[in-house]
């Protein structure tokens, strides 16, 4: 037989494929998109993907071969390779990288080093030091024990150095075992014999049965059995719970049925996400306004691949994405459903699964790993010509992305302007809504963007024809768009008027709104309870240990927490630089609103909606299923509350600060302030009762804050645009940020500026820095930036392979390999 080759794409950052030899056990079974375990450096396997096969190679003795085939069919298909390689080139990171962030956990597999100890007849000539001997100690009661397993025992972070001193002793045994993640669901289900399949034998059975005594129990137990076989003549088992749990029968009759063959016990595989019960509904009629919509995307779907609308909040954009979503379904084709955020996926789900059953399924990062490979399965075996396809209709994160689709026909990217759908760590550090247009392009399908305050990059390609454009400019079923006041903060705490953090606009506002049984949302775009706590006597404030920045004060877990590395610090009795005991906390975040509220208001049901209150898997549809039903009179929160959540009682949103948004240093911040503070503002108002915004600042003739009070989404762009214009900033250019890291702060100031100047070499003043960003230490490495700004003319294909070109020549000098690089294409 032949020999045979196989090119792998491993999980790791590496830039190329890597080829093994195929046993010839295994060289029936090989073929693209099939996951197979391989052996790479010295001890380690991993699953790799195969990308090709071929019959030659110029040394096929050097080569390791493969240990194992883990699928019957491929798991990745053509599309998604491609796909893969244009996320690579485009975003500047390699096709192992993607492929880690594509593949659910549970389809990666990694060798997990096991340590066993060698029996030893003599110890006393060999010299055991300390951590040495607990290591053989523990050995003795388990026969194996992992890495992990050995650290937790010694305390240590690594403990790779005392195994390897160990291994050199020959003490201790090193070796790798592969564990497959992904197990399928199974549930026991029962089945008749095949010896009492015919109608003859099954009455002779019973006759049997009915002559002794001893076998009632067994007797009724199969009738029960047989009637539930009977009920559903389409069934050829039954689940065994359901058996067991009967009222009429007892476990040993179950289980001498199953000793005596009359009943085999087998397992079937179940899909970890239920099916819906229950008759679907159509999508419901549109409005005029919606209708004339719809009419203008499917005419803009003729001439443009990508239609942004442009619908105002409430506008009813949902329903019209369900009528688009029935004609592509109806065409036999599939659907992905983006989202920026977790949280919005709750009410969409229950709204599209009305309408569509158990076509809809949901991929984001709270689902198990194990429903998130169900979920790619699905996908996978998508059949065009069946009317039973599950997750036909994908609703998820932008992570859903990455699902193997085979025939794409139409794609719908909502709430597009939201910065959530820009991956930053780790690589690749994707755009959701520029990458679904890419996937769109490459399976000939349509995207639709879809926003209230779109992106000036994508309201720029739609004006410049790039994109269609269709308007949606009045709410759905008459609700008014809401009243925006401006409460202004200086003038009350000059008259001393301010309650707490309140102005009395806002407070009467939510007197009023309590009253009359309607709702409140109170916006705050910091969790955590104050920024900062300060001693009175000298000022100090405790910083994080390995980020530079201040530790936020939690009231509620009574810690100092560190919202960049996770570090966590206790509450301070004094102050570390002076020891006074006169500590003040500064700033305000939302567990203080929330407490500050309760004050106000003790009769108010309240609740937090933000990072700290949303962790775990169910958290999010419990606070909005309670604001639903009204168990929650005023809901506080961070920019989750923003987006996308439809309350029909909510009359009354406070912004508390919209300040805060205002004067954050970055070329986008007016425009992350109109759209936070026009999303939020977009949840008021009901048929009945136009709703009311209370929008709290100290500069109340800003130009952006009058803007969202005459709701002028156009002018707002129009003076963004032309100030963004004057110093070349996107959409009049495109950025790629070039991040430099290191454990040393001269190290990696020097590297930057070596850098920099290679760079400028090739790419002359289109780069700018390097800079010390805003936290220039996170996690104990030092950062510095460097931006480089593309004009629209110029082919950014060409200037990646250049900035490819400059930093390979970094590296030429062996004292660089140290400092870390880290390319960000697009940034927000």
């Amino acid at each position: 037989m032949p020999e045979l080759f196989v090119d792998v794409l491993l999980p790791l950052a590496v830039q190329k494929l890597f080829t093994y030899r195929v046993p010839e056990a295994f060289i029936k079974e090989v073929s693209p998109g099939k996951r197979v375990i391989v052996p790479f450096g010295r001890q380690k396997m991993y699953s790799a993907i195969i990308k090709n096969v071929h019959g030659t190679f110029h040394d096929p003795l050097s080569l390791k071969e493969i240990q194992a085939v883990l699928d019957e069919s491929a798991v990745v298909n053509d599309i998604q390779f491609l796909f893969w390689e244009w996320m690579a080139g485009y975003y500047l990171c390699t096709l192992g990288e993607v492929m880690n962030s594509a593949l659910p956990a549970s389809l990666k597999m990694q060798s997990e080093t096991r340590v066993m100890a060698v029996e030893i007849t003599d110890t006393e000539k060999i010299e055991l030091t300390e951590n040495e001997q607990i290591i053989l100690s523990a050995l003795r009661d388990k026969s194996e024990m992992t890495i992990d397993d050995i650290a937790r025992l010694l305390n240590k972070s690594s403990v790779h150095q005392i195994l390897k001193k160990a291994f050199d002793k020959n003490i201790i045994l090193l070796s790798e075992e592969i564990h497959q993640r992904y197990k399928p669901r199974k549930a026991a289900h029962l089945r008749l014999a095949e010896a009492y399949k015919t109608d003859a034998s099954l009455e002779n059975l019973f006759k049997e049965l009915e002559q002794d005594n001893r076998k009632s129990k067994q007797m009724d137990t199969l009738m029960i059995f047989m009637k539930y076989l009977f009920d559903d003549p389409e069934r050829i088992s039954i689940k065994k719970s359901l058996i067991v749990n009967h009222k009429d029968v007892s476990k040993s009759s179950v289980t001498s049925l199953i000793t005596n063959g009359i009943l085999v016990e087998f397992d079937v595989i179940v899909d970890r996400i239920p099916s819906l019960k229950g008759e679907l509904i159509a999508p419901v009629r549109l409005s005029i306004a919606q209708n004339e919509a719809l009419n203008e995307i499917n005419q803009s779907f003729i001439d443009h691949d990508v239609t942004l609308l442009h619908g105002v909040t409430s506008s009813g954009k949902t329903e019209l994405y369900a009528h688009l979503i029935d004609k592509v379904i109806n065409e036999g084709r599939q659907v992905l459903y983006l989202l920026p955020e977790i949280a919005l996926t709750t009410q969409l789900i229950v709204r599209l699964k009305k309408y569509f059953g158990d076509r809809v399924g949901v991929y984001h990062s709270r689902y198990g790993s194990n429903e998130r490979v169900e979920v790619w399965n699905h996908v996978l075996n998508f059949d065009s010509s069946s009317d039973q396809n599950r997750s036909q209709i994908v609703l998820g994160a932008r992570s859903a992305l990455f699902l193997p689709f085979k025939n794409l026909g139409l794609v719908i990217v909502d709430e597009e302007h939201d910065q959530s759908f820009k991956q930053s760590d780790p690589a690749p550090r994707y755009h959701g809504r520029d990458t679904a247009i890419m996937l769109a392009k490459i399976h000939k399908a349509k995207t639709l963007l879809g926003s209230a305050t779109p992106s000036l990059e994508s309201y720029y390609n739609a004006e410049n024809k790039r994109y269609g454009l269709v308007k949606l400019n009045e709410r759905h079923g008459g609700v008014q768009m809401p009243e925006i006041l401006v409460a202004d903060m200086r003038e009350a705490k000059r008259k001393k008027i301010m309650k707490s953090h309140f102005t009395p606009e806002l407070i009467n506002a939510i007197q009023v709104a309590l009253a009359e049984k309607e709702q409140i949302i109170l916006f705050q775009n910091r969790r955590g309870f104050s920024n900062y706590i300060e001693c009175r006597n000298c000022n100090h404030i405790p910083h994080c240990r390995n980020c530079s920045v201040t530790l936020t004060y939690h009231k509620q877990s009574n810690l100092l927490k560190c919202h960049y590395c996770g570090y966590v610090e206790n509450i301070p009795a004094a102050c570390s630089n002076c020891g006074d005991h006169h500590l003040e906390v500064k700033g305000f975040g939302t567990e203080q609103i929330e407490e500050d509220i309760a004050v106000l208001f003790p009769d108010a049901k309240t609740a937090r909606m933000d990072l700290d209150s949303t962790r775990t898997k169910t958290s999010f549809q419990k606070i909005i299923g309670d604001f639903e039903e009204r168990r929650i009179d005023i809901l506080v929160g961070t920019q989750m509350v923003t987006k996308g959540l439809d309350f029909d009682n909510v009359s009354t949103i406070g912004i508390i600060n919209a300040d805060q948004l205002l004067n954050f240093p970055d070329f986008r911040s007016f425009e992350r302030s109109y759209q936070l503070m026009a999303q939020v503002s977009g949840r008021s108002g009901r048929k009945q009762k136009r709703g009311k915004v209370i929008v709290q600042t100290q500069q109340p003739d800003h130009w952006v804050i009058k803007e969202v009070v005459n709701n002028n989404y156009e002018n707002f762009y129009r003076r963004d645009l032309a100030e963004r214009k004057k110093f070349g900033y996107p959409p009049h250019s495109r950025l790629i940020e070039i991040t430099l890291k290191h454990k040393e702060n001269e190290y990696v100031q020097e590297a930057s500026q070596i850098l920099t100047e290679i760079f400028r070499k090739n790419l002359g003043n289109r780069v700018l820095g390097p800079h010390i960003p805003l936290v220039s230490k996170i996690r104990n490495l030092y950062y510095r930036k460097i931006i480089i700004k593309i004009e629209r003319t110029v082919s950014p294909v060409e200037i990646k392979k250049i900035i490819k070109n400059c930093t390979n020549e970094f590296f030429t000098n062996r004292s660089n390999h140290s400092v870390h690089i880290v390319p960000d294409v697009d940034p927000v």
